[in-house]
């Protein structure tokens, strides 16, 4: 028996090469794995690709019921390279008896890093005083003075895996740090230097707004008019999570009229982002690329490695978001099989 593994073709760019440089896939070499990228790059992952490969690797494809239709042996593994699994239909993948994983190990200081670069970027005027000097206006730059952070409040929306790490990285700038996060017991608080407060405690209090939440059916739209109403004029927000957690006519609203001061976003409700916040002087943009770093290609491709080497050996691999696959008897049969595959060839 071979474990077959799978790579997405939304990693390839037109040259062939993988757009993200070193994703790890050498681990799977040194394991003995053989893998390939897939034949054609679909929205959605198919039927077809199920059937063929025990685990795939994967990034921008959604996964759906119908990628499941027909497929008599589903993969064991579908091993997202990233964090978010809001494209990704938990449901079914239990029904098959397929564990989802994503990366948070490999995402959890670049995103945190992408976080405070924009937080720090928005602060300074970087964008507009970069617009400055290739316009040659040096003259205006006292128009631009900007905000620093010690002392500053900055709140969360959602203080997990990456949240907690951006606070750490905060140490040094003497901030306070405030959160809202229903998922966080007061312990886990206490450790990492955030007091949990209600959303609109937050909103109040913070110089910042920082989310870092998943995108749900709670989150949606989760940052509002009425959220953006309790917020500091001198507030600004801060978006690297998913678009949809805010409104954004409503962020739109809130830059235009002055509701709050500026906004720092990588990622929209539609992307590419067409709509009034290109004409916004206070408002940094960047095109949901802004961790994306050498360090986040190795850290999540090496994730997914580390997880579908588990699955070939027969063992059940960390950061399983359908957690629930776990007590399936289809999942159990899939790594009793390759973990006395891996037994005879040892």
């Amino acid at each position: 028996m071979t474990f077959s593994v799978g790579i997405s073709r939304d990693f390839l760019g037109a040259d062939g090469k993988n757009v993200w440089g070193d994703i790890g896939l050498s681990g799977l070499d040194a394991a003995g794995i053989p893998w390939e990228y897939m034949d054609a790059l679909e929205p959605t992952l198919t039927p077809e690709q199920m059937e063929r490969y025990d685990a795939i690797l994967y990034a921008a494809p959604a996964v759906t019921a119908a990628s499941f239709e027909g497929v008599a042996n589903p993969p064991a593994l579908l091993a997202r390279f990233g964090v978010g699994y809001d494209a990704v239909d938990l449901e079914a993948c239990t029904r098959a008896g397929t564990a989802a994983t994503i990366t948070p190990d490999g995402a959890r200081r670049p995103v945190a890093t992408a976080a405070l670069s924009m937080l720090l970027s928005v602060g300074h005027h970087t964008v507009v005083k970069d617009r400055l000097v290739r316009q040659k206006q040096w003259g205006l730059r006292e128009s631009y003075m900007g905000t620093g952070l010690t002392g500053k409040t900055i709140g969360f929306l959602g203080v997990g895996n990456t949240g907690s790490e951006l606070i750490r990285l905060l140490e040094p700038f003497d901030v306070r740090c405030i959160g809202y996060d229903p998922y966080c017991p007061p312990e886990r608080a206490q450790e990492i230097g955030v007091e949990l407060m209600d959303l609109e405690d937050v909103a109040k209090n913070c110089d910042a707004l920082v989310i870092m939440a998943l995108l749900t059916e709670a989150t949606h739209h989760i940052v509002n008019d009425a959220l953006f109403a309790q917020m500091k004029p001198t507030a600004s927000l801060i978006n690297i999570a998913r678009g949809p957690i805010v409104d954004e006519q409503a962020l739109i609203r809130a830059l235009q009229n002055g509701t709050i001061a500026a906004a720092g976003l990588d990622v929209f409700e539609e992307e590419p982002v067409a709509n009034e916040l290109l004409d916004l002087e206070n408002v940094t943009l960047s095109p949901h690329c802004l961790a994306w770093t050498d360090e986040m290609s190795l850290g999540n491709g090496s994730s997914c490695v580390r997880a579908i080497i588990n699955v070939a050996s027969g063992i059940a691999p960390p950061f399983i978001v359908n957690r629930d696959v776990a007590e399936t008897a289809a999942f159990n049969d899939k790594l009793s099989r390759w973990q006395a595959a891996a037994e005879t060839s040892a």
